[in-house]
Parts: structure tokens; sequence; C-alpha cells
């Protein structure tokens, strides 16, 4: 779990002797065999990984209370943690995630089409409801924002936590996608300081999707390595460290380009790892 101190300030209770574990979001490999995962994450400097439970995936939601603690326990034998999970706040992910000893979920907030408000409603009711389930199996709740159909920005996602204690509820700030919203990020750290529970490095920019000669210009999303896109890097890890923030840093792994994913992803952490040790 993670408890904050009377600043605002965040440290993992879970290894405090440690100010910052980095881990790896394994979505893109999930072909690989868990002791080759295992490997992998060792092999570029990780202390361990973000999960996926989806369809699909090393777990499963519907099989996650036998296979969650099993796949913790081969890559503990590897010296690889799980940090956290992407997974239904559901029940039986909470139980699993206790049998496994995964302290956070992480989740998103997409906007129903029913709009804005009536989704932020809902789920600031679900998140009041979790609460409980928190309590009762010493798991954390981690709501992250997301450019596009989501709950977008550090503003937005500290309006879900409005009456919500950090205790089981927090903040997944995401680099990538408070810069994509045209948030600075000494702004968004500030912003959501009370909730912070991790912190998730990516990054990348818009391009035009159209030419032109087009009538109205469109855009997407392109993402890219930690140096090249809109969140800006050195300055985040400046503003963490001048709050004390110790805890977990996530690479998440995501890139248009992912034939190079391997080769990116141990860019990216020699570069995260060295802001950090200037």
């Amino acid at each position: 779990m993670y408890k904050a101190n009377t600043k605002g300030e965040y440290s993992e209770m879970i290894n405090a002797d440690k100010p910052i574990s980095f881990s790896l979001f394994v979505k893109h490999w999930k072909d690989l065999p868990v002791s080759k995962l295992g490997e992998f994450v060792k092999c570029v400097g990780f202390d361990g990984i973000e999960l996926p439970i989806r369809a699909g995936f090393h777990v499963e939601p519907a099989t996650a209370q036998q296979t969650l603690p099993a796949l913790a326990a081969q890559l503990a034998e590897q010296d690889v943690r799980i940090f956290s999970v992407a997974a239904p706040a559901d029940e039986s992910i909470f139980a699993a995630c206790q049998a496994a000893g995964v302290p956070l979920i992480r989740i998103m907030v997409d906007i129903d089409p029913d709009g804005y408000k009536a989704t932020e409603e809902r789920m600031k009711r679900k998140l009041e409801k979790l609460a409980p389930l928190c309590e009762q199996y010493g798991v954390k709740i981690g709501v992250q924002q997301h450019n596009g159909k989501y709950i977008n920005d550090s503003n937005g996602i500290m309006r879900l936590m409005e009456n919500i204690s950090c205790e089981y509820v927090g903040v997944v700030w995401d680099a990538a996608h408070d810069a994509l919203a045209g948030q600075q990020p000494e702004y968004g750290l500030e912003i959501v300081k009370t909730h912070l529970a991790m912190v998730n490095l990516k990054n990348g920019f818009f391009v035009r999707n159209n030419g032109p000669e087009a009538e109205t210009a469109e855009w997407r999303c392109h993402y890219t390595t930690g140096r090249h896109g809109m969140a800006h890097w050195p300055r985040i890890v400046r503003s963490l460290r001048d709050r004390s923030y110790s805890g977990v840093v996530c690479l998440t792994a995501e890139y248009t380009d992912l034939v190079n994913k391997d080769r990116y992803i141990a860019e990216d952490f020699a570069y995260a790892k060295s802001l950090w040790n200037e």
C-alpha cells in the first residue's frame, strides 16, 4: 500500500528503503513465456512489472484467483515483482491481488454515451463503493487519465477524488496523457499530489492525419520514445524529486512503432534511470 504524509508526499510502504522502483507494463510482451518474460524484465534492469489481466494474456479475469498468485510466485524466483495490474475492479481481482501480494489495480474512466458529467458521477459512486474492498483486501485502486474519450487530465481525475480517501483510491499520473491534454508537468503533479499512487512514463505527440487539401484537419497521436514527445521527462523527474516522491515509476512501453519495442524500452529505461541519478 501507499501512504501519504502530512505534506502529501508518497512513499511505497512495501519497499521503503529504496526511493524508486521501476516497473514495466508488459502488455506488448504477452506472447513470451513467463520465464522468458522475467528474464527480459531483469535483463533490461526493471524491478518488476505491471501485468494486464485481460482475455488472451498471461492472466485472464475468469481464472485470476488461481493464476495470478502462481505467476507472481514464478516471477519472484527471478526477483521480479508485480507492482500493479491493469484489470477490472471486481472483487475476484481484489482477492487475486491479495493472494499474490499485488498492491495496486490500475483503471481508467471511459466516457459513456450519455456524456462526461454522467460518467463522472457514476464513477464517483463506484469509487465510494470500492473503498471497502480496498480496505478488506489491502489493495489500492489507481485511476489513470488518458487522452481521447476518457477523463484525460489531472484536473479531471482529481474531481473524482473529492471526498475519496487517498488511503484506498489514488491517481496513476500519466506523463504523456497530461502533456497531450496541454498540462504542464509541474502543475499536473501539484494537482494530484495528495492522491499520487504511481507515475507512468511514456511519451507522444500529435501528427496530422490528413493533408492540407482536406476541408478539416484531423490529428492522431504518435507514441514515441522518452526524449521525443510532448512530455518533458527531465522536468517531470525534477518535480518528483522536489516533492520527495518515492514509489513506483512504470514505463508503459507505448510505441506506435512496436517492431522495435525491445530497443526502445531499453533506451527509455536507461534514460529514465539517468535522470534520477543526476
